[in-house]
């Protein structure tokens, strides 16, 4: 059973760092493009950012650029979300999702709360 489990959320203060992690099992990792999304109280759905399956190459929105990397490691079946400088508006749930073709599967989400 196809399943992406994220971790790594937690509160921070405004200037901090956290590292989120999305764990999938239950399909081939490395042939799906991987993407960041993320959720605030009362908002729609944004999408974060993406990284490829084939080269690896990554897209943000222009909220995150500059701040946030994505990377994946095929090996460990994860793709991770490096946050930096965070501010309180990153405050969300956040969820990933893989992709191939129409196939798509989603993660619970997990939470951060950019706080002092």
């Amino acid at each position: 059973q196809a399943q992406l489990v994220e971790s790594g959320g937690g509160l921070v203060q405004p200037g901090g760092s956290l590292r989120l992690s999305c764990a999938a099992s239950g399909f081939t990792f490395s042939s799906y493009a991987m993407y960041w999304y993320r959720q605030a109280p009362a908002k729609e759905r944004e999408l974060v950012g993406s990284i490829t399956s084939t080269d690896g190459s990554t897209n943000y929105a222009d909220s995150v650029k500059g701040r946030f990397i994505i990377s994946r490691d095929n090996a460990k079946n994860t793709v991770y979300l490096q946050m930096n400088s965070l501010k309180p508006e990153d405050t969300a749930v956040y969820y990933c999702r893989g992709q191939f073709a129409k196939i798509n599967y989603w993660g619970r989400g997990t939470q951060v709360t950019v706080s002092s």
